[in-house]
């Protein structure tokens, strides 16, 4: 039983790189892809390989959560993914939208506090106004004036995952089950996306090189299933916030990432208003911490 916050052992370090090194390598790896793929459609493979990988181990949600889970999938797997992978490919670095991304931690916490009536103090207030702070500043760069639609899409991807987090409260299914129904009820509307602003996928699916292949099986594999995985195995076992303040090297290596292999060009702002952003989950994830109540102990689904 995981009755209190308890301290991580070298095995767990050891899953926190491997998540970190997943999520990072996904931003390298599907932007290399997203020059071939437009984005709706990558999101589409994504969802469609998973929905193959992990159909047979699926069981019928009770009737009771489709509601829900219908959310859970629209938000997290199709609208979240889809724009976040157009708003990677429309930008010209990868830490802008690595970092944009994490605004999604302050998001919930004002969502809980409007649609469920969760109360925060004036410590996680001011930690919430730091990364919005952040995401203004970073939004200065001049680069990223010059064409700042890729920062308001990646906002936008935020706010998605952010109201399907909220939808996630309280839904009982293990990570199989949970990614497996995302995938299957997700690829519907992406497609459908797809299909209505990119055009006939066929000929791109076609003409696709190995290199953009091998992105859609690494987002699938690697930073899904591997990424995620080691991720619900370790809030099982650990409150969530203990574990967030260590992904967050995961956008700050993606960006070191991004400049050594993609040459990317990154301005003081970016890297300023970042600071700001990742500081201000960060002191969320202690508040949050600190506030962890005892939880039932779970059983392991992997």
């Amino acid at each position: 039983m995981r009755s209190e916050a308890r301290g991580l052992n070298a095995r767990e370090y050891g899953q926190i790189s491997l998540i970190c090194l997943a999520w990072a390598g996904n931003f390298i790896f599907s932007k290399m892809s997203l020059a071939e793929f437009p984005p709706f459609l990558f999101t589409a493979l994504r969802l469609l390989l998973l929905a193959l990988l992990l159909g047979a181990f699926l069981k019928k949600p009770d009737r009771a959560i489709w509601p829900r889970l219908g959310l859970v999938a629209l938000f997290n797997g199709a609208l979240h993914f889809g724009l976040s992978f157009w708003s990677l490919k429309l930008s010209h670095n990868i830490a802008s939208p690595a970092i944009v991304m994490q605004s999604y931690v302050p998001m919930v916490a004002l969502l809980a506090w409007w649609l469920l009536g969760e109360k925060f103090q004036w410590r996680t207030g001011t930690a919430i106004a730091v990364s919005f702070i952040g995401v203004l500043v970073l939004g200065l760069d001049p680069e990223i004036l010059s064409d700042p639609l890729p920062v308001f899409i990646m906002l936008a991807s935020a706010l998605c995952i952010a109201l399907g987090t909220i939808a996630m409260r309280d839904l009982k299914m293990g990570l199989i089950e949970l990614q497996g129904w995302t995938a299957v009820l997700g690829l519907l509307p992406i497609s459908l996306m797809s299909f209505v602003f990119e055009g006939n996928p066929m000929p791109i699916i076609e003409n696709a090189s190995p290199q953009a292949w091998f992105g859609v099986i690494y987002a699938a594999l690697a930073a899904s299933l591997v990424g995620h995985g080691l991720f619900f195995h370790l809030i099982k076992r650990h409150p969530v916030a203990q574990i967030t303040p260590y992904l967050l090297i995961a956008p700050l290596l993606a960006s070191l990432l991004g400049v050594f292999f993609l040459n990317d060009s990154v301005g003081f702002r970016v890297w300023l208003g970042g600071g700001l952003v990742l500081s201000g989950v960060f002191a969320i994830a202690l508040r949050n911490l600190q506030k962890a109540k005892p939880v039932p102990p779970a059983i392991d689904s992997l």
